[in-house]
């Protein structure tokens, strides 16, 4: 036993050393519906990164509308419905860590009605702000960092439906460049205008922990955690922050709570089997870790490491 034990916590070394953000994985889900409200099935939704590397996955609505789409790294993302006989709708999107993102719902209309209104009021302003948020991702992706920050801040001036998920475009765009500080405003600019937006508090937290921050990580995410304890979203970055920064009994706590909000949510698993086997509760590690993998989570580094803890902590036959 002192054996497996020792090569469980050999791999839990590696585990508890800060696992990045990004090394983790994140889901999408949402609904296609049309003008009257009723679901569209059959309908295409194409998931696209939008980060600097070529990622892109399609899924399908099923009769109640819905879609999911599982296995995503945290990130920007443009998501897109089409269907013959419609319009495609898009929306520009940041995933985040664990709980599926819950994508703004398409409201698709007719392709007929698309066009006669394609010449109406607002239609050139609407493509005007598209084409400066593209003309911004873009810019990023190739490392035109200045010209990248012009065309996010035009964006903003025109008064885009969701700001939030544009300051947390930008704050991944200045982690890119390399600027913690402006990142970190732009983060927090993301906070002030939605104080439930997981994805910005993700984005903020991954970055004040790689800073050597973790205290900070921690302070900036027991308020909103506080106020929004239904939030399973909001809960699991919390768990996370508190994870990676060593506190693993808080971090327990409050990964048990995700795991009752939302049930669908494999990471949490994970997390709590790995704090178990630091507590040397083999038993209780092992059950997590088993129930983890049963999940079929798409992350292959968790899987492949919740696989090497088993191996070391089950007794040999």
């Amino acid at each position: 036993m002192k054996r497996l034990l020792a090569a469980g916590g050999l791999l839990l070394g590696v585990l508890l050393s800060g696992v990045p953000a990004q090394a983790q994985v994140g889901a999408a889900r949402g609904k296609v519906v049309d003008e009257k409200g009723q679901p569209i099935e059959g309908a295409k939704v194409t998931i696209e990164f939008t980060g600097g590397v070529t990622r892109k996955s399609d899924v399908t609505t099923n009769k109640k509308g819905e879609f999911t789409r599982v296995g995503l790294p945290p990130g920007p993302y443009r998501v897109t419905a089409a269907k013959e006989g419609f319009a495609p709708q898009f929306a520009d999107v940041h995933i985040a860590l664990g709980d599926p993102t819950e994508i703004p719902e398409f409201k698709m209309v007719s392709a007929g009605k698309a066009a006669a209104a394609a010449g109406g009021p607002g239609s050139k302003e609407a493509e005007s702000l598209q084409a400066s948020f593209e003309k911004a991702v873009k810019a990023s992706q190739a490392g035109q960092f200045d010209e990248a920050e012009a065309a996010y801040k035009d964006v903003l001036s025109k008064n885009p439906g969701k700001p939030e998920v544009v300051w947390t475009n930008m704050g991944i765009m200045y982690v890119q460049k390399k600027d913690a500080a402006a990142a970190e405003e732009a983060y927090r600019k993301a906070i002030e205008i939605k104080p439930d937006f997981a994805e910005a508090y993700s984005g903020l937290a991954s970055l004040l922990i790689s800073s050597g921050k973790g205290p900070k990580a921690v302070e900036t995410l027991t308020k909103p955690a506080t106020d929004f304890p239904e939030d399973p979203k909001l809960q699991f970055v919390y768990g996370w922050t508190l994870f990676n920064t060593g506190q693993a009994a808080e971090a327990e706590t409050v990964f048990k709570k995700v795991a009752t909000l939302d049930a669908q949510n494999a990471e949490v698993q994970f997390y709590l089997g790995s704090i178990a086997v630091g507590q040397n509760k083999i038993p209780e590690a092992v059950g997590y870790l088993e129930k983890y993998i049963s999940m079929n989570p798409t992350n292959a580094q968790n899987v492949a490491t919740a696989k090497g803890l088993i191996g070391a902590l089950k007794p040999k036959k």
